[in-house]
């Protein structure tokens, strides 16, 4: 289960060692450090990792087939993750050690920044593959946070992006070594600890204005 530290003015997320699917109770805890990344007062600023091989591999689709008739609310809980992440009044940086796919991706395009490894693993939209077609909030979150023709082509073609190639698409600000990931990381958070609180706050929400209100219908989640 994800677990929260603190170094300095950086609050560290770990998401855990397996493959960090969205399973409800993961959520749960996944908003539980959030309410204590928020309610701390001060320069502050956040850095989602996780340990192992991979960062996030996104929808937990086994416990979604057994809870088919929570489909509805778990999208939504999953779409108020993705809102809550990147409208959060602090600096958010994610440090993709692993593999980042799917809903995973999408959560780590809400932060603030993300740096990865640059010689293993692979940031991926599959689900032109799968058979799942992106929510509207998805599809917004995706469209307000890559360059259209990257977005275009990650998500119709499911490409598997490595570290360097992520960095020249700039889907992610940087590819290190992988003892460097984390590092880098907090080291980037950790310089802009100083901008948290409502007037960042206010900044993101009117900068996303749209996808927040994409994300948090609850009415017509699926579209």
């Amino acid at each position: 289960m994800p677990t929260l530290d603190r170094h300095e003015n950086v609050f560290v997320l770990d998401l855990g060692d397996g493959e960090n699917r969205f399973h409800p109770d993961w959520i749960a805890a996944v908003g539980a450090a959030l309410d204590e990344v928020e309610k701390a007062e001060g320069p502050r600023a956040l850095v989602t990792a996780a340990t192992g091989k991979f960062w996030s591999n996104g929808l937990d689709l086994e416990w979604l087939f057994a809870n088919a008739d929570h489909y509805q609310d778990y999208v939504v809980s999953v779409h108020q993750l993705f809102a809550r992440v990147l409208s959060l009044p602090v600096m958010t940086v994610a440090a993709l050690q692993g593999h980042t796919f799917a809903a995973g991706a999408m959560l780590s395009l809400a932060h603030d920044f993300r740096v990865m490894r640059e010689d293993r693993g692979y940031w991926c939209l599959p689900e032109a593959d799968i058979d799942i077609p992106f929510t509207p909030g998805m599809s917004a979150l995706i469209r307000a946070r890559l360059a259209p023709q990257t977005a275009h082509e990650a998500m119709t073609t499911a490409r598997r992006y490595g570290g360097a190639d992520a960095a020249a698409a700039s889907i992610v600000d940087r590819a290190v070594a992988e003892a460097d990931v984390r590092p880098a990381a907090l080291d980037l958070a950790q310089s802009l600890s100083g901008k948290a609180g409502n007037t960042l706050g206010t900044i993101k929400s009117r900068l996303y204005t749209e996808v927040l209100s994409t994300l948090r219908d609850t009415t017509n989640p699926m579209g």
